[in-house]
């Protein structure tokens, strides 16, 4: 994948952990890359004109449709939903999991079907767990891809 630096970075603000929010707001700084964080909330942010937040209604995946409705190519997001992460692929944006995994288009199929295949057995009482807690080792690898993509 080509690398080219993007000119935002959005977040999927409700469900990311503040440790990954820190580390986007700590490069936007050293980079000057504009952030824009969409969530159904008030969240803190630190004091920079290169960081927004954008409120939106708390409906089912507002978040997600006004990001993709703004997303532009090579902009770089950062969200857990697998779906909307499919969704920024096809527009030609760059797709990152707060654990770190970068998401592309030859992967994101098979991801999808897991998801789905997951949830049907969770639904169905088989498994009942859901991921690991979120701990250093997904704080490091965070940042190790979010380097990789933004440098």
């Amino acid at each position: 994948m080509p690398r080219h630096k993007p000119n935002t970075i959005w977040i999927d603000g409700d469900a990311c952990p503040k440790a990954v929010k820190e580390i986007i707001f700590k490069s936007s700084r050293r980079l000057n890359i504009t952030v824009i964080l969409v969530a159904n909330s008030y969240q803190n942010l630190p004091p920079s004109d290169l960081i927004k937040l954008i409120v939106v209604d708390k409906g089912f995946d507002a978040a997600d449709e006004h990001i993709i409705d703004q997303v532009q190519i090579h902009d770089l997001v950062i969200t857990a939903d697998i779906p909307l992460a499919a969704k920024v692929l096809k527009k030609k944006a760059i797709a990152l999991n707060p654990r770190g995994e970068i998401y592309n288009e030859n992967t994101i199929c098979s991801i999808l079907s897991m998801r789905d295949f997951m949830k049907e057995l969770r639904d169905a009482g088989t498994i009942t767990s859901g991921p690991a807690a979120f701990g250093p080792k997904d704080i490091k690898q965070f940042a190790d891809s979010l380097n990789k993509l933004i440098s």
